[in-house]
């Protein structure tokens, strides 16, 4: 059992469940700074199969570690979720930077007892740049009833998330699934500073390459096209990532969403 230090009056209780799949070296670089301007937040990392992140370089008594047999985010997410004591539950992707500010003005909205969650907007950061016009395109989809993406270090009430029933428990579209349910459930809070993602899905694969496959990976699911059945599809045999960064890039085909 981790420790978990009371919030200062003036901060609500917050738990970052952080869902991993081989993300050691990002998640050795975020969990320090949450550390750091979060003292009284407590911090989940939910490991999954055989990733046992090795010898991290930071290992914090206040962070706990907890795993599930095979990597599934929605799984992940929901086992972190059932361990968490804060009143505010922040899904935190390990390659997705999230600052003092972020945490301030997560903080400031949460204080208003009306919201029940939210997400941050998104910051598209390295990308070819003839897709940087989609950030505004983006911003108006998320404020005019669009998905929540993971990368947007989605939060909501713990009673609320308990409520809704958390996560579906699957690999893909878990984000897609969730954000219908949790619009209805109440006000929302759609936050500044933006959030930056790591781009090494699009610099691997190539922006437009990646957009257009996660374009369609969205309109797929939405025809009907099960979640087992777009991972086989879009990974392959592979098992390098089981579902895990499909998210990086859908936030950009959020038209879609």
């Amino acid at each position: 059992m981790t420790s978990f230090a009371a919030p200062a009056s003036d901060e609500v209780s917050v738990s970052f469940v952080i869902p991993v799949w081989h993300d050691r070296d990002c998640l050795g670089a975020l969990l320090p700074r949450l550390e750091a301007f979060a003292p009284h937040a407590e911090i989940i990392v939910v490991t999954a199969g055989s990733d046992t992140l090795g010898d991290l370089p930071v290992r914090n008594v206040r962070v706990q570690f907890t795993s599930v047999p095979e990597a599934n985010r929605g799984l992940q997410m929901n086992q972190g979720a059932s361990l968490a004591r804060g009143e505010v539950l922040v899904f935190q992707h390990a390659d997705t930077e999230f600052t003092k500010e972020h945490f301030d003005s997560l903080n400031a909205a949460m204080r208003d007892r009306s919201v029940v969650g939210g997400a941050f907007y998104r910051k598209f950061d390295e990308r070819h740049p003839r897709l940087m016009w989609l950030e505004s395109f983006a911003r108006w989809r998320t404020r005019h009833g669009g998905t929540l993406y993971g990368d947007q270090s989605i939060f909501v009430r713990r009673d609320v998330f308990e409520r809704l029933g958390g996560f579906a428990p699957i690999r893909l579209m878990e984000d897609v699934q969730f954000t219908p349910r949790l619009r209805r459930a109440g006000k929302l809070a759609l936050l500044d500073p933006p959030l930056r993602s790591s781009a090494r899905h699009h610099q691997r694969r190539g922006a437009w390459r990646r957009s257009i496959q996660n374009g369609l990976l969205l309109l797929l699911y939405k025809a009907g096209v099960s979640p087992e059945t777009l991972h086989r599809w879009y990974y392959g045999d592979s098992h390098a990532l089981h579902g895990f960064g499909a998210d990086a890039g859908r936030s950009e085909e959020s038209s879609a969403g």
